[in-house]
Parts: C-alpha cells; sequence; structure tokens
C-alpha cells in the first residue's frame, strides 16, 4: 500500500489507548471516525477492555483481525515504543502518535524522540508526530484526530489541504472555514515532525486528486531543501503552495549575530526562501482562510515593470477606501478610468468618473455592476479586479454579489471584499469559487501575496569551488583575509598592503585610510581603530598611536595583527553586501545601502544564494536607496552591472565545497562610475567546518 493511502485511506485504523470514556480526548478518534463517516474497520486497543464505545477492543495488536494500515497512539511516552513493536509485527505502515513528553519536553525527551524514531525505521514504520493531534480525509470522513472541531456535524469539503506545525490551528482553519462556506480536502497536524515532515506530506499531496491548493502554517522550517523540492513540484502541477509564517520579528532578532545577520535577519531569509521556492506568504492567518480560491488554478503572475494596478468597483466608497488604502501601502496602485473606458461605459447608460474608485453607490443594478466588471477584466492596463460591495451585500445580493458569480475572469483574478456581515453572501461566493474577504486588511494581503508570487528557481546546478588554501577554515578572517577572499571571488578591492610595529612601513601611495587589523573587533569606527584622509606619512605616523591606544582601551583583549592601510576610495554610492548561512534555509544574499547608516536605514534585498547577475540586478532595483545610482532625478550613473557581478560573486560563497562562511559582508562597497570598489570585509567561518 502507498503511503498516502495508508496515511489518508487506510482499510483499518488501531487506536491504542482508545478509551471507553466519551469524555476523554483518548475516545474522540473512535467517536469522530464514526461520526463522520469513515467505513473502515476501527480497532480499539485496551488491555482493560472487552469493548469501548461499541465496538470490540482488544488487548493487542496482535490480537486483531483484518488488515490494519494506520495506528493512532494515545499511550504514556514510555509505551510508545512497545505499540510501534506491535504495528511492525502487523505490517502497519504508519503510525500518528498523539503521545507527547519527547522534544516539546526538553533534553530528555529529545533524547527519547531519537530512540523511538531511530527504531521505529529499524522496523519500517513510518511516525507522523509524536505531539501531533492527528490528520483527516475530509472525502472519505478519516477524522483521526482527538482535535475538538471535529464535533461539528458535518465536515466542509473542498479542494485545500491544510499542513500545519500546529495542531490547534487545523480547528481554527476548519471551522472558520466552514462559517464563509470554504472547504476542505486534507488536514494534516505534524506535532513535533520527527519523521514525517511538512515537505514530504505537501509531496504526497500534489498527488492528491482533491487537492488543488495546500496551505501551511508554520513556527519553523525544518528541511528546507525537501519543502522547496515539493513546492516545485506543486507548482508544476498547477497547486499553489501557501504559507503563514510565525517569528516575523522575535525570531529574527534572537538570530541576528552580525551586521548581515541584523539587517537581513531571519525573517528576511524565509522571505527569499518562500520567492524561490514558488511558495505565496501570507501576513496574517484570516488570509490563509480565505486566499485559497484568489490562488486556486492559477499561475504565478507575469512579471512586471511596474507597480501592480488594480480595478475597483464598489457600492460603498468608504468601504473600497479601506482597502485601496491599505493596497497603497503595500505597492499597489488602482487604476483611473482613462477616457475611452469612461466614453465605453456611457454608451451603456453607466456614468463613471475618472477616479481611482469606480463608485456605484448611487446607480448600482445588478447589470450595471456586471457591465462594469466585465468591461474592467476586459481592460488592458490593470491586473486585477476588486469589487466591493456594501450594505446590499447584507440584505440585497442580488445587486452587488449575485452579478458576480458566474463572470469569467480569465487571466486576471476578481477578488471581491464585503463591507458588512454577510455570512450568507460570503458562502454564495465560496459556492461559486469566487475569492470573498471579511476584511479590507486580508483582501489587501492576499492581492499582495499573490502579485509577490514567483514562479520556483531551482537550486543552483553551479560547480562547487574550493576554498582558497593561503586562508585560515576556521574561526574569524581579519580584514586582509576577507578582502583577500573577496578578491579570490571576482570582486574588485581598493589596493590595500599591511603595516607592522615597529616602523609600520607600507608602500600604498597617499592619500591613505588606515584602521587597526583585528579579527576579534567587528566594529573598528565604535573603537576609535579607523582614521581617514591621511595626507603624507608625517599625518599617518601622527594618527597611528592615539588610534592603537584608543583600540586597546575599547578592546584590551583582542588581538591586533597591525594596521591595514588603503588607498582612499570614493564613488557615487556606498552599498553593502552582505551573506549569511542561514540557521533555517541555508546561504542568502544581501544588497542595500552601505556605510555607517546602513543599519538606521535598513533599505536592503534579500534572496537565496547563489544569484546570477540578472537576479541581482532585480535585488538592486528593490532597493530605495540605490535610486542614487541608477540616475534618479539626472544623478550621475553608476555602475550597476559591476555592482550586479559583485553581488552575484560575494553569493557565490554558496558554492565553496562544504559551505564553510557563516557570514560575510562588504561594507562600504563603493560604486562609481566605471567599477566598483570593496573597502572593509568581515568574514566569519561556521563552526562545524
Amino acid at each position: 500500500m502507498k503511503l498516502a493511502d495508508a496515511l489518508f485511506a487506510p482499510r483499518g485504523v488501531a487506536l491504542f489507548g482508545a478509551s471507553a470514556d466519551a469524555g476523554k480526548n483518548t475516545a474522540r478518534p473512535q467517536r469522530f471516525l464514526r461520526k463522520h463517516g469513515y467505513t473502515g474497520r476501527i480497532v480499539p486497543i485496551n488491555p482493560a477492555r472487552a469493548e469501548v464505545l461499541g465496538e470490540r477492543a482488544y488487548p493487542s495488536l496482535a490480537d486483531a483481525p483484518g488488515d490494519i494500515d494506520h495506528a493512532f497512539i494515545m499511550v504514556p511516552a514510555a509505551q510508545v515504543e512497545a505499540a510501534l513493536e506491535q504495528c511492525a509485527a502487523r505490517g502497519v505502515r504508519i503510525a500518528t502518535i498523539y503521545s507527547d513528553g519527547f522534544a516539546e519536553a526538553g533534553t530528555e525527551g529529545a533524547e527519547r524522540e531519537r530512540r523511538l524514531i531511530e527504531r521505529a525505521r529499524a522496523l519500517g514504520v513510518r511516525v507522523l508526530g509524536p505531539n501531533s493531534i492527528g490528520l483527516a480525509n475530509v472525502a472519505n470522513g478519516a477524522a483521526l484526530t482527538v482535535n475538538a472541531v471535529f464535533e461539528m456535524d458535518a465536515l466542509p469539503r473542498g479542494g485545500t489541504s491544510v499542513v500545519s506545525q500546529s495542531g490547534t490551528i487545523i480547528g481554527t482553519l476548519l471551522s472558520r472555514g466552514a462559517a464563509r462556506g470554504l472547504g476542505f480536502a486534507k488536514l494534516v497536524s505534524v506535532g513535533n515532525e520527527a519523521d514525517l515532515g511538512v515537505g514530504e506530506l505537501v509531496d504526497l499531496l500534489v498527488d492528491d486528486a482533491d487537492t488543488r491548493v495546500i496551505l501551511l502554517f508554520l513556527e519553523t522550517i525544518r528541511d528546507a531543501a525537501g519543502l522547496a523540492r515539493a513546492a516545485e513540484r506543486a507548482c508544476t502541477a498547477g497547486k499553489p503552495v501557501v504559507a503563514y509564517k510565525l517569528g516575523r520579528s522575535a525570531l529574527g532578532e534572537a538570530l541576528a549575530r552580525s551586521h548581515t545577520g541584523a539587517l537581513a535577519g531571519s525573517d528576511a531569509a524565509v522571505d527569499a526562501y518562500f520567492r524561490r521556492a514558488g511558495i505565496v506568504r501570507v501576513d496574517m492567518l484570516e488570509t490563509l482562510i480565505e486566499i485559497a480560491p484568489l490562488l486556486c488554478g492559477r499561475r504565478p503572475p507575469p512579471r512586471l515593470q511596474r507597480a501592480p494596478r488594480v480595478a475597483v468597483v464598489t457600492t460603498t466608497g468608504g468601504g473600497a477606501a479601506s482597502v485601496v488604502d491599505r493596497l497603497g501601502t503595500l505597492g499597489i496602485d488602482t487604476l483611473t478610468p482613462d477616457a475611452t473606458f469612461i466614453a465605453a461605459m456611457r454608451a451603456q447608460g453607466i456614468a463613471v468618473k475618472p477616479a481611482p474608485i469606480i463608485d456605484l453607490t448611487l446607480a448600482a443594478t445588478s447589470d450595471t455592476y456586471r457591465a462594469v466588471l466585465e468591461a474592467l477584466l476586459a481592460h488592458p492596463d490593470c491586473d486585477a479586479v476588486l469589487a466591493v460591495a456594501g450594505s446590499s451585500a447584507q440584505f440585497h445580493p442580488e445587486l452587488a454579489v449575485t452579478p458576480i458569480v458566474g463572470i469569467p475572469t480569465g487571466a486576471k483574478p476578481l477578488a471581491v471584499f464585503l463591507a458588512p456581515h454577510a455570512e450568507a453572501s460570503l458562502r454564495l461566493l465560496a459556492e461559486a469559487g469566487v475569492p470573498a474577504f471579511r476584511t479590507p486588511e486580508a483582501c489587501a494581503d492576499a492581492l499582495a501575496a499573490y502579485f509577490s508570487w514567483r514562479a520556483p528557481r531551482p537550486a543552483s546546478a553551479a560547480t562547487a569551488i574550493a576554498w582558497p588554501r593561503a586562508l585560515p577554515a576556521r574561526g574569524a578572517l581579519d580584514e586582509a583575509q576577507a578582502l583577500t577572499l573577496f578578491a579570490a571571488l571576482g570582486v574588485p578591492t581598493v589596493p590595500w598592503a599591511i603595516a607592522r610595529e615597529p616602523e609600520y612601513v607600507h608602500t600604498i601611495a597617499y592619500p591613505v585610510a588606515a584602521q587597526v587589523l583585528s579579527c576579534d573587533i567587528r566594529h573598528k569606527t565604535e573603537a576609535g581603530g579607523v582614521a581617514l584622509a591621511l595626507g603624507d606619512r608625517a599625518a599617518f605616523e601622527a594618527r597611528l598611536p592615539p588610534m592603537l591606544a584608543a583600540v586597546r582601551a575599547a578592546a584590551p583583549e583582542a588581538r591586533i595583527q597591525g594596521v591595514l592601510v588603503q588607498t582612499m576610495a570614493d564613488g557615487l554610492a556606498e552599498s553593502i553586501i552582505g551573506y549569511r548561512h542561514d540557521a533555517l534555509i541555508g546561504p542568502v544574499v544581501m544588497v542595500g545601502m552601505g556605510g555607517r547608516l546602513a543599519e538606521i536605514y535598513r533599505d536592503t534585498c534579500v534572496r537565496c544564494a547563489p544569484v546570477d547577475e540578472a537576479e541581482a540586478l532585480e535585488m538592486i532595483a528593490a532597493v530605495k536607496g540605490l535610486a542614487l545610482v541608477r540616475g534618479y532625478r539626472g544623478l550621475p550613473r553608476g555602475d550597476v552591472a559591476a555592482l550586479a557581478r559583485a553581488l552575484a560573486a560575494v553569493s557565490r560563497l554558496a558554492l565553496i565545497q562544504g559551505q564553510p562562511v557563516g557570514e560575510a559582508e562588504i561594507n562600504p562597497l563603493m560604486v562609481r562610475a566605471d567599477g566598483v570598489l570593496a573597502v572593509d570585509g568581515l568574514v566569519i567561518l561556521r563552526e562545524e567546518t
């Protein structure tokens, strides 16, 4: 039997620890299976009882007859391994473990979990969990779960499947979706994800005939490569994958360890990962619940050379403005009807003004509303259409809701926001497959997520490169070694030399910049270890002693290898290029405005590494401050192509065998009219390499 069949369509299920007390959690799976129409064999395993809730119970799985494909284990943690042994002896393909006391319980529990999964693999039994609240196949009633939401009388059936790292969120999505008329196919809680994880489950759902959209609720990413492969398959199959991930701020701050980390943050890395994997990311849980109809059957939108543009028609000016205002903060424009469109509408007896919102509040009939929507969907200058219905959605849906049903949208999505509380209209639209939203924020978030959606970019197949033998393979590099590494990657660097005590002789032509050479001090300026524009030897010798004294006072434990002397360099703008091996998703690269104010402005763009020059140019275009070198308002143009080459070069740190670099940064990288120059560098190697 295939894993997916054992998981979602088992011929029989064994319930270890099934309770005869209908009020207990451990009685719920048996009750829910029967309640929702599961027709397979149900085998309660309870050594203390011969019967459980009307079903014959057995002391062990060995005593039970018939085919059993799936076990749901609810016994104490110390008894779980024995249950797995019974599963293996009977050829049970998969066990969902509800029992807790494993990795979520600390170090001892994590070790217990490691041993359990090691044994399960030896036995050939796949595991969902531990600490999983269960799963459900809505189509066949296999509600193998303890989630109390399954007390509902009927499960709403649809084409959306859910994989969640939070068990209770399964109930949240199911109940809130049902209230809107939205249905589901499969729902899975992964628990501790010790064996069967999010990526493999997405991969199984790609081949599921009932699934059309896959929703993910994520607290972390445990197998970035596996999820990315599954998401790529999903996109190829025309099944959008949507993610809501916790930790936008706290997790990013916790993982920030350097300039690059502080600027990029783990959450920025996750954003980059979702983008490359072709996963749609939403900001709001409400959006995750409602977005599926907007994406169902669609592919990533075409790339635009301008901001996305939405046409808006409404029967409530204020309601529409609440969405439009939010869209504006997300970088999405609205379409103002041109003279041609206004004339075409006038020919049909419909008055339209040249305004960002087409307001039909006083003139709405079902025919006019539908005519305007159809005309906007055909308009070549808009990328999506938003219909906003006012009070009529609650009491007179025939005016502004019913006309929407059945409109062929073609390549452009049509979204609907209902300003009043209108559950019946929401259900009507859901049944017709029309994406409808109950808050302006979720509506705007969904449209922004759609326009940010990109086709997956497969991982680079570029050949690995070797670590330069002249550089150490452990710890942090000093600035000279960092510049040597960047030069080896192909990044132009400012001429430099190392001056050592006692004479501090160097061969760099004046004027020069001098900075203390030490891999123990990251922020040289703050330690007083930088001197600029030293015009001659006398200025150099005069400045050196107080600079070194300031550094020794500020960082008495730091090792000082000498003084790095560099040619004074200037440019049209200072940029920063950063690289980091992110703890969740692996190598990322970043570009932004550089110099001392880089951390204040936080104007950056992050992508998964490596990137090619074309993607590097896209990143540069996304940084507002780098408009200074893109010819903004007649300013001199910098060599953006050279900046892109440097960015792509630094991103190739991801291709070094073993990926030894944990963090790297060039700040500043001077952007000039005819090239770029790396002035300062930071490289920290990963401890495990």
